[in-house]
């Protein structure tokens, strides 16, 4: 038993003093003392790198949003313009829908003041049972008169006769000012011809005689 206990003795300090052992103990201990003390000089040589390559990337990250910032504003600015044409576009259609016949309508106009010079020009006391043939003649044209205009107000022209109202720049073409008894000044007192109106839009002024002051 002793001389068991003698020789674990002397194992252990063959082990102990082991030129291996002593020779990475030196480095083990530098190594424990870096990662008690912290980084040394190399450690501190490679942040200045990491901080330049940060900062790089920072400024290439800053660019990238000033130019997506940039190219969002042209692209709503783009979709603005291309709304606004289409309204633009819109519009025209629809008042090309709806003025297109202005023309052919400033033509029937003539043909209206013709049919309602003829029924005014005859006297109504001659239109009798008496006299038949003028009797259907005056209400042919009465008819034809009625129709023309149903067919005007149809498609969106409607008659202007402002007897009595006040005096509409955009609307009446003033031919006089006089004064005029029982009518007040800046009110229509006359009407030679009457205006029409196509959806809205002053097709033909009435052309009228305005009262003024005494």
């Amino acid at each position: 038993m002793a001389s068991w206990c003698v020789r674990a003795v002397r194992q252990s300090y063959s082990i102990v003093a082991s030129p291996s052992l002593l020779r990475a103990s030196p480095r083990l201990l530098c190594t424990a003392a870096q990662q008690r003390n912290g980084p040394g000089p190399e450690d501190e040589a490679e942040k200045p790198e990491q901080s330049a390559a940060e900062k790089a990337l920072t400024e290439e990250k800053t660019q990238l949003e000033e130019q997506l910032k940039e190219i969002t504003e042209k692209f709503k600015r783009a979709l603005a313009d291309t709304e606004n044409l289409r309204t633009r576009s819109q519009k025209m259609v629809e008042d090309a829908k709806l003025y297109g016949i202005q023309g052919f309508c400033k033509d029937l106009l003539e043909v209206a003041d013709i049919l309602e010079k003829a029924t005014e020009s005859v006297p109504k006391e001659e239109v009798t049972s008496q006299n038949r043939h003028l009797k259907n003649l005056y209400d042919g044209l009465v008819m034809t008169e009625v129709q023309i205009q149903k067919v005007f107000t149809k498609h969106g022209l409607v008659k202007l006769n402002p007897d009595g109202q006040k005096f509409d720049p955009y609307e009446h073409e003033a031919l006089f000012h006089a004064p005029v008894e029982g009518k007040e000044p800046g009110t229509v007192a006359v009407v030679t011809k009457v205006g029409y109106k196509l959806h809205g839009r002053t097709l033909r002024p009435a052309l009228v005689g305005v009262a003024k002051a005494s």
